[in-house]
């Protein structure tokens, strides 16, 4: 796809911070305080990646992607690159995924219910940046 960005490539994740700044005022965060790392094993290079968020209030702070060792989250969600791919595609919910064992959470499970929606909000969010998997 012409114009796109290579998934998890500094560049993806300058427009997708770009892309969620802009989009997501703190209402349409719940005006959560939260950090989550998703953790992608089984990349096509074979590395293992992360990729970090984290607001507070609802505003959005650091978006973070690198390679190897995760920093510390609130949230870890670890999963096959490709389920994530999936859901940067918008063709499957975070919920879905969870629910059908597809991705591993560890944090507490009744504020990452309350917070769904808002991972959803990222999601829809991140499908709209032109993406090469």
């Amino acid at each position: 796809m012409e114009g796109s960005l290579k998934y998890l490539s500094p560049e993806w994740r300058n427009e997708v911070h770009e892309r969620l700044s802009t989009q997501l005022d703190p209402e349409k965060m719940n005006y959560a305080t939260t950090s989550l790392v998703s953790v992608y094993s089984n990349c096509p290079d074979g590395k293992d990646r992360y990729f970090l968020v984290n607001c507070a209030n609802g505003v959005l702070g650091d978006v973070i992607v690198g390679e190897g060792e995760p920093p510390e989250a609130e949230f870890s969600i670890a999963g096959d690159y490709d389920v994530f791919a999936k859901m940067s595609r918008g063709e499957l919910g975070a919920q879905a995924a969870l629910m059908s064992g597809k991705l591993k959470i560890k944090g507490n499970m009744v504020k990452a219910l309350k917070l769904s929606s808002v991972a959803d909000r990222f999601n829809r969010i991140i499908a709209t940046v032109p993406t090469e998997f």
